[in-house]
């Protein structure tokens, strides 16, 4: 035999072997890695104010340069102070695009408030804690870690993935609104901000949500003003008067209870699930949305209240110009989650009949809202997603559900393209703390993330 048949064949053998290794890579050799990288994260406080979003993007384009990336296939768009990072995962096929979303910034935290430096990730009795560890930073990395893998692995995707990462979800949503802009011919998007598991107190698995639908988000400006004068001649003409009367009508009133066929599904799944009265009226509501009694157990529960109706709320006050004059000036928010298929314009118009002073100006605070329809519930997205799913916990119930909450998933809707919230972890109800004071993760969730997500896209983008 020839030195170079010799050769090529001792070449093809080490190909394969180092093929054969690279598909062998695991969760648990991956699991350093995704750790450095999620410490990384979390101690870049990517605030608003601090402008460390392009720093934190930088950081990630680089992470994905060193798996084999092409530089022209990462982008990172500024936008004001902020930025927004595109990278393109290529495909065999000719079809539309996937899209993977995340944000990339987070809501403030005082260090003094908290238990733990709040940036930086800490680990104890089985969670880590730390800005970012559940909303969203988490579900980011183990995403970017998945593509670094899928491109360790030589996996070729049937169509096209692009990660879209936002820099402002938790503020303005320029940076979404950019993206949305320039990505509005995708087949779907996938939302890793969204939807997700839920475990019960003893840590045993409820349901898994799929979010396909949330509702619009809308701030009002109640605007009160008068003459004012001298604090020592008062008149019944009072700006803060005339407000908190406003204000105390806007508190009374609950706007009409409403439902879909995502909502019922939704309440169904908790309900069978769980306990007492409230579980008992999920069942019943979703059995007959038109059971008032339900209805009100429901809405007297605040976790669930906006999963029923229209939702507004008083969030900030200001009024007067000086300790010894009468106010010229009184102005609240009105803060609204909007059930999808509402307009705005009447809400508005239900706001100006409940306040029911033509003085009370009602104005829409900026940016725009943005209305956001319900996704189709796609049979290859709900296949893929609860076969995922069941491969952890084989009777865990998937099933469709609706944020309350607002996430870059509705300027990706409002464009046309369907959007589809699938968190990779599950938590306990009100254990996350996200936005609040010692935000924390239970720690089986990183790995766990890491399985989902490359089980999850293997199916979907062959």
């Amino acid at each position: 035999m020839s030195i170079r048949r010799t050769c090529l064949i001792a070449g093809i053998a080490l190909a394969f072997d180092l093929m054969s290794h690279a598909a062998a890579e695991t969760t648990a050799q991956v699991m350093p890695e995704t750790m450095d990288m999620l410490r990384h994260a979390i101690a870049t406080q990517t605030v608003e104010g601090k402008d460390k979003v392009p720093e934190f993007a930088a950081y990630i384009a680089s992470k994905l340069e060193s798996a084999g990336f092409a530089k022209s296939d990462i982008e990172i768009i500024p936008v004001g102070r902020t930025a927004a990072l595109v990278a393109h995962y290529r495909g065999s096929g000719t079809g539309k695009p996937i899209l993977l979303s995340g944000h990339m910034d987070v809501v403030a935290a005082n260090p003094k408030d908290w238990t733990r430096d709040p940036f930086k990730l800490v680990e104890e009795n089985g969670y880590i804690f730390g800005r970012g560890t559940s909303d969203m930073k988490t579900g980011l990395i183990t995403l970017v870690e998945t593509m670094m893998r899928f491109k360790r692995e030589g996996f070729v995707p049937g169509r096209e993935m692009i990660l879209v990462f936002s820099g402002d979800e938790e503020t303005d949503m320029a940076s979404t609104r950019e993206l949305a802009k320039r990505f509005h011919d995708a087949e779907f998007l996938l939302n890793a901000d969204a939807g997700g598991g839920t475990f019960d107190a003893d840590l045993k698995p409820v349901d898994y949500e799929i979010q396909a639908a949330e509702k619009s988000y809308a701030d009002f400006l109640l605007t009160v003003t008068s003459p004012g004068g001298h604090s020592s001649e008062p008149t019944a003409d009072n700006a803060i008067y005339r407000l908190a009367k406003a204000l105390e009508h806007v508190a009374a009133y609950a706007f009409p209870v409403q439902h879909d066929e995502i909502t019922l599904a939704s309440l169904h799944a908790v309900g069978k699930h769980g306990s007492g009265p409230l579980a008992k009226a999920m069942l019943d509501f979703s059995a007959d949305p038109n059971d008032a009694k339900a209805a009100a157990v429901i809405s007297a529960d605040p976790a669930y209240v906006g999963q029923l109706r229209t939702t507004c709320v008083a969030t900030m006050l200001e009024g007067g110009h000086a300790l010894n004059a009468l106010p010229q000036r009184a102005t609240a928010n009105i803060n609204c989650r909007i059930f999808p298929g509402v307009s705005v314009d009447s809400v508005q118009a239900t706001l100006d009949k409940v306040v029911a002073d033509p003085t009370v100006k009602i104005t829409v605070q900026l940016p725009p809202p943005v209305q956001s329809p319900a996704s189709p519930l796609r049979a290859d997205i709900v296949s893929a997603v609860t076969a995922t799913v069941h491969e952890r916990f084989p009777d865990v119930e998937v099933v469709p559900g609706m944020s309350a909450g607002a996430s870059d998933s509705m300027y990706f809707r409002n464009a046309g393209v369907p959007s589809y919230g699938v968190s990779p972890t599950f938590s306990k109800p009100n254990d996350s703390f996200a936005h609040g004071l010692n935000e924390k993760l239970l720690a089986s969730e990183v790995p766990a993330a890491l399985d989902f997500w490359h089980g999850l896209l293997t199916k979907l983008a062959k």
